[in-house]
């Protein structure tokens, strides 16, 4: 249901990024955003952009929308995660933009560079109501480009019938996590730990180094992976392999079955597991698991935040009632009934007190990891660095290249590429 945060994305042209400079007019300056019309009422019409399953359920959503501001019509078009993001790019080069879309939280720095998104309202929209680190993947040069629309971040999945029978109990730290996949293994599960070290890699791979108190750009703008943290990081995942609690000669498409079956104990992953194992771990499945949070690090148990932002496009024919639409899908009451609908957790934190987020105990662990949560630096190029973290995190995992090999190479190959601001 979240493909955008493993995809490999195609940049934007030379062309696109000319429109104009980071987040600044003609003059230079920080672009400031304009105030919206709050007095009048939302009419006309809306065209959205949406995603994946989001994208199938927005159109019926929306006419709640439409119920409370009459003369409004919200059209909403699905598309394809494969195509959303070179079809996004074509609309700002043709300027046939949507009014609204939503984009994956880790497109907001290439987007912002083009100059065709609307800075976001401060009279209309509270950016204390959110999480801050959800708020910092709409966030480019002090600029806010959007809104937070849905979160996910990542904790620990555990066969909890096994844990039971072993005599464990979640690991609060990285030292009791070894422990604690050693006694899954004892109570049957032949693979402790399913950790992924190919695509998408490196988001558990940053947690990692910010559980150390590690950073992976500097205050001077420059990537910072040739440290002490990430060498330290990629040891300690390498470290699951070497030791047979994890393994990279079992057959990847084998899971999540393998967990239903009980021959993997734990793995690392987001809300949308929780709906998954029940529906196809089979009758009475839904007792066996469960979720903690991240173990903690020398500081802390830091995780990774990601979800989807929704944006408003210059070239909007209608940007006040756009505003609105933006701005209503943030309530906490709305923000609840969408979790409801298609259980996106919601960006907005006093969304995470109605009944709706409250009724089942793991979700409300997801909420207490999204306080502890960092996004990657919205910057244009972040999906070649991700994509070069991964390339060197499965030779690490493999016994191809060392973890401070890794770090070197991941290091060179960041500084050529460089941060796109």
């Amino acid at each position: 249901m979240k493909p955008y945060t493993t995809r490999s994305l195609a940049l934007i042209t030379a062309g696109l990024l000319v429109l104009a400079g980071c987040g600044r007019g003609p003059t230079g300056a920080a672009e400031k955003p304009k105030d919206v019309n709050t007095t009048a009422k939302a009419t006309g019409t809306l065209a959205v952009w949406a995603m994946g399953s989001e994208g199938e359920a927005l159109a019926t959503f929306a006419k709640r929308f439409e119920a409370a501001n009459p003369g409004i019509k919200v059209t909403v078009t699905p598309i394809g995660w494969d195509v959303a993001h070179d079809k996004i790019t074509a609309s700002i080069a043709s300027r046939t933009t949507p009014d609204v879309s939503m984009i994956g939280s880790t497109w907001m720095g290439e987007l912002a560079k083009t100059g065709a998104v609307d800075p976001t309202p401060g009279n209309l929209i509270d950016k204390s109501a959110f999480f801050p680190s959800a708020w910092d993947t709409v966030q480019v040069n002090g600029t806010a480009w959007g809104v937070p629309w849905y979160v996910e971040t990542r904790v620990l999945y555990y066969r909890k019938d096994l844990a039971a029978k072993a005599g464990v109990t979640p690991p609060a730290t990285w030292d009791e996590t070894k422990s604690f996949v050693k006694g899954l293994q004892k109570a049957g599960a032949g693979q402790g730990m399913n950790l992924n070290y190919t695509t998408g890699s490196w988001q558990e791979i940053l947690p990692l180094i910010w559980q150390q108190g590690g950073s992976i750009i500097g205050s001077d703008g420059k990537w910072t992976f040739d440290t002490p943290e990430t060498v330290k990081a990629l040891a300690q995942q390498q470290s699951y392999f070497k030791e047979g609690l994890a393994s990279t000669k079992v057959d990847p498409a084998s899971f999540p079955a393998s967990f239903f079956k009980g021959e993997v104990g734990a793995y690392y992953s987001g809300p949308w597991m929780i709906a998954g194992m029940e529906k196809d771990g089979g009758p009475g499945f839904a007792g066996k698991f469960d979720v903690a949070p991240y173990p903690k690090g020398s500081a802390g148990g830091t995780s990774f935040i990601g979800g989807s932002d929704l944006v408003v496009f210059k070239d909007s024919g209608n940007r006040d009632a756009a505003w609105k639409f933006v701005q209503w899908l943030s309530t906490p009451e709305t923000q609840a009934s969408w979790f409801e609908t298609v259980k996106d957790l919601p960006s907005v934190q006093a969304a995470w007190q109605r009944p709706e987020l409250t009724a089942d105990k793991r979700v409300t662990v997801f909420g207490e990891q999204l306080k502890d949560a960092k996004t990657p630096p919205p910057v244009p190029t972040w999906d070649q660095i991700a994509k070069v973290i991964d390339q060197e995190v499965e030779k690490v995992a493999l016994g191809k290249a060392t973890p401070q090999d890794a770090a070197k190479a991941i290091q060179s190959q960041a500084d050529a590429v460089g941060t796109g601001l």
